[in-house]
């Protein structure tokens, strides 16, 4: 497997296996191995299930979220 990398990524990458005493593809496959760990690994069918019970658990004192959701979405991202 080939992977492109910014001349930057690859610098860092260098500087950071000389300090630890590693190769740049052990330091790839760490990396890997840490964002595969972090992923929760959910089928699509329990999404929808979470989305579904999810479902009306809160609450907000606007009355028109369903005509004017675009707006108080902007104005929440300070937009």
């Amino acid at each position: 497997m080939q992977v492109q990398l910014s001349e930057q990524q690859v610098e860092m990458l260098r500087g950071r296996a000389a300090r630890e005493h590693a190769s740049v593809s052990e330091l790839v496959r760490r990396a890997v191995n840490a964002w595969i760990g972090n992923q929760p690994e959910t089928s699509p069918s329990e999404r929808c299930r979470r989305a579904i019970e999810a479902t009306g658990r809160f609450a907000s004192s606007k009355q028109d979220i369903a005509e004017r959701h675009d707006e108080y979405l902007a104005d929440a991202f300070g937009q």
